[in-house]
């Protein structure tokens, strides 16, 4: 029952942080392993997702620590990578050609979440494709409100600056 209620979410979630389908299946059910050897320890007085995303987060900063990310001023310019989750099509089967504008839409605003600094990214994907509270947001990242309130602004005007500076079809 919690797999298939939070399965997507996280998945979501994982996918935006790793940037790679394949490992975020795999992390996703390794964070799910650990949310069924864990639930003795959840405490019925907190939202059951925040606790979740609080383990899938530090799942990922766990990764991150392995893998020895660099890490990135809010300021320099991260290099994007095309490597990016697929494309979502919705299922009410638009035209061909509808199709493949929406997708170059999704293209460009994939890469620009991908070009966003991991905080600010991580935060981003929760409030806007999560639908996280910022309660919630901060409850898990240990943050005053204010902060994550402010990152969110931060990552909001960066992903709009990317995303005037890339071309548009005429």
């Amino acid at each position: 029952m919690i797999v298939r209620r939070y399965q997507q979410p996280i998945l979501n979630y994982i996918g935006r942080m790793v940037r790679e389908r394949e490992l975020a299946l795999d992390f996703s059910q390794e964070v799910f392993l650990k949310v069924y050897a864990s639930l003795r320890s959840y405490r019925p007085q907190f939202k059951f997702s925040t606790w979740l995303f609080k383990i899938a987060s530090n799942f990922i900063i766990d990764h991150w620590r392995k893998k020895k990310i660099l890490t990135l001023s809010i300021d320099q310019q991260p290099e994007g990578d095309d490597d990016c989750l697929p494309v979502q099509v919705p299922d009410d089967k638009p035209t061909v050609v509808r199709q493949y504008e929406l997708q170059e839409l999704q293209a460009k605003i994939d890469a620009a979440i991908d070009k966003l600094p991991a905080s600010l990214r991580e935060l981003f994907v929760w409030r806007h494709i999560n639908g996280l509270s910022y309660e919630e947001m901060a409850e898990i990242k240990g943050l005053p409100l204010g902060t994550i309130k402010n990152r969110i602004f931060q990552a909001k005007e960066m992903l709009k600056t990317l995303l005037e500076e890339q071309p548009w079809p005429a």
